[in-house]
């Protein structure tokens, strides 16, 4: 919300993100979020010896699949790659509302239902109105990689979101004052989580509001849980995990270096748009077929394995809440 302010005072949130705003936001956080995977996967020896099979197809399938699609054109794969993401995104969202229902012990039937449909509520009207009112002057990564729906359908998904987060809303109320038993952490991600997606894809037709609304709330968190992770591991695993040893800067300095470099490639090679900050254009594009794959191999990685490595039925010898929270 205060990025919007700044925007709005800058004069530029109804246009395009400016430099100074796509540094930060999508260098700094976005690209640097996906490496951030590698300490939870391939920087610890203990979990890459645990699954190698799934660590090492992953990225092997993820290229083929993306030499296959980009081969039947860029739209074909930026399509695909657009929809794993938003999957990727809106999952995220419900992972941290089962976390904090986790932590607080919350088990009742009831309550799970009001939460799930409260988080996915909150993640995909927004994605509905955005299909059914195409074109939009802002897109996920690049233009028309979404298919338009009806209009009818935002139509009828609007009044089942209000009336959902409002239900999500007297529950929240009624533990707090009645019962005495609220849950802030799973509040504050609903909440923002609804108010981020609605005002930076409903409220706002803008890639800059869209971008600093989207990006922000999905990697600061997830830098952060990985930060706890390393700091936990630190002990067992050393090697890279030293970096976490002094605090958070040596992690961050690691993981926007490698930000960097990657990002280089795309600019320099596909993008060319950012001279300025990565240098002079390639003349590459005959090596498109591969080269835009592998580029987009790591947050293809990311997109999978996340859906594996955080998840308590897939790592019983770790938790990220204490079990006597579950019980």
């Amino acid at each position: 919300m205060v990025a919007l302010f700044i925007g709005a005072r800058a004069g530029v949130l109804y246009g395009d993100s400016p430099d100074w705003a796509w540094l930060p936001a999508v260098l700094l956080i976005d690209v640097a979020h996906v490496w951030a995977t590698s300490f939870r996967v391939y920087l610890d020896p203990a979990e890459r010896k645990r699954r190698p099979w799934l660590y090492t197809l992953v990225p092997v399938i993820g290229f083929a699949l993306g030499v296959a699609l980009y081969s039947q054109g860029e739209l074909v794969f930026w399509r695909a790659l657009a929809y794993v993401a938003v999957f990727h995104f809106v999952r995220q969202q419900y992972g941290w509302v089962a976390l904090y229902r986790a932590k607080a012990g919350e088990r009742d039937a009831a309550g799970k239902w009001i939460d799930t449909l409260a988080i996915y509520a909150a993640t995909l009207y927004p994605l509905i109105y955005w299909h059914s009112h195409l074109p939009r002057k802002f897109w996920w990564f690049l233009a028309n990689d979404f298919s338009g729906t009806p209009s009818i359908i935002s139509t009828i998904a609007e009044p089942i979101y209000w009336a959902v987060m409002a239900v999500y809303l007297l529950k929240s109320a009624h533990g707090w004052l009645v019962k005495r038993e609220g849950n802030p952490g799973k509040d504050i991600v609903v909440v923002t989580t609804a108010v981020c997606w609605y005002v930076g894809i409903v409220a706002f037709n803008s890639d800059y509001a869209f971008t600093v609304t989207n990006v922000v709330i999905h990697g600061v968190p997830y830098l952060a849980l990985t930060y706890w992770y390393g700091r936990a591991r630190l002990a067992q695993s050393g090697g890279a995990f030293r970096v976490f040893a002094s605090g958070p800067a040596a992690f961050l300095v690691m993981l926007w270096a490698v930000a960097y470099i990657e990002e280089m490639f795309w600019d320099r090679g596909v993008w060319q748009d950012r001279s300025w900050l990565f240098g002079s254009p390639w003349d590459v594009s005959s090596l498109k077929l591969l080269l835009v794959p592998l580029l987009a191999l790591p947050q293809i990685t990311h997109y999978v394995l996340d859906g594996f490595v955080w998840r308590r039925k897939n790592n019983p010898d770790f938790a990220l809440v204490p079990s006597e929270s579950r019980a």
